[in-house]
């Protein structure tokens, strides 16, 4: 079975074609990255303007590199929330017109399952498993019971994981997206030098918080700046300790959770995922904590952290093998959260 993914729901045009025996038979990605990048993050309006103005050519190009034809294709899959609301109905209006036209199955998938389900992609996870779901929207951590099962044990009270790595790089004058910037300028500084708060700490719960400490890098920061601007090595210092100390939030949440995970025996794998997920310090972090309490940590490759089609043509298909699909008539949705 062959399946074509179709994901607009933030600055990534992408499709992908994938196959039921796990194989990724294509998967483009177009980044609106230089579009975006003069304003320091994603302008929803630029956004559904490029992917309205791309996603045919990218749909063509991901059947081309499968070396596929539209009769090949035995199911559509879109991404219909959450997301930019403008990007999400571009690809569910595109998903919903090649199933017509093909009279083929439609899945509306959420996004963030497919970050989600991904590790049973590349790894063939089993069920149950703990997941660490961090981007640049969102970050929680949730037990997945089976494809649509999921209890939620903890997420952010505020901004999300990404969101405060994206905020940081703008704030010392980084290239978008932030991410990837702030842990490259990481490598040269002190990750001690600043003693950042980390909300919650010790607390009770699984629950996250990051806008104090996009305060204090921001006063930090501030404090430090001159005529000329903040020095190199004083940006390589403070995003060296302001990316140890979201390390620091996450291990101690996670121990929560991990704590929770452990009361059910079937459940001994710890899957992180998202954009965050493919910060090199963050995983080592993750893995340690994750080794302490007996849990193997599972991550996708970097290619499929990101933003992605491949893994919302695995969800699709996950749905499919329950006999789930969804009509014409889905709505696409800016908000749509896997478990309350």
């Amino acid at each position: 079975m062959r399946v074509l993914g179709i994901e607009s729901s933030c600055d990534e045009t992408a499709a992908s074609i994938v196959t039921d025996s796990r194989e990724i038979l294509s998967s483009v990605v177009l980044s609106q990255t230089e579009a975006h990048a003069p304003y320091g993050g994603v302008v929803p309006e630029i956004a559904a303007r490029s992917h309205i103005e791309h996603i045919d050519h990218v749909i063509m190009t991901a059947l081309a590199q499968a070396n596929c034809q539209w009769a090949d294709i035995d199911a559509v899959a879109a991404t219909t929330g959450p997301g930019l609301i403008g990007g999400v109905i571009v690809g569910t209006m595109a998903g919903k017109a090649i199933a017509s036209v093909l009279g083929k199955p439609f899945i509306a998938v959420n996004h963030l399952e497919g970050h989600a389900l991904t590790a049973r992609l590349t790894g063939d996870v089993s069920f149950p498993f703990l997941l660490m779901l961090m981007s640049g929207g969102h970050c929680q951590v949730l037990q997945v019971n089976g494809v649509g099962q999921y209890k939620k044990l903890g997420g952010t009270l505020d901004d999300a994981a990404g969101e405060a790595f994206d905020k940081t790089a703008k704030l010392l004058g980084l290239p978008f997206p932030g991410g990837p910037a702030v842990e490259k300028a990481a490598r040269a500084g002190d990750p001690k030098r600043f003693a950042f708060p980390i909300p919650l700490k010790g607390r009770a719960g699984c629950d996250f918080s990051f806008s104090g400490l996009k305060t204090a890098v921001r006063i930090v920061a501030l404090e430090r700046k001159t005529s000329t601007g903040i020095s190199a090595q004083n940006v390589a210092d403070i995003c060296a300790s302001f990316q140890y100390t979201v390390g620091e939030i996450l291990m101690d949440r996670l121990h929560n959770a991990l704590q929770l995970a452990s009361q059910t025996d079937a459940c001994r794998t710890l899957v992180m995922a998202g954009g965050v997920a493919a910060n090199q310090f963050l995983r080592e972090k993750i893995k340690q904590k994750a080794d302490e309490f007996g849990f193997t940590l599972v991550c996708p490759p970097m290619s499929l952290c990101t933003d992605n089609a491949a893994m919302i043509a695995w969800a699709g298909i996950e749905q499919l093998n329950l006999g789930k699909t969804s009509g014409l008539d889905t709505e696409p949705r800016a908000r749509w959260p896997l478990a309350m």
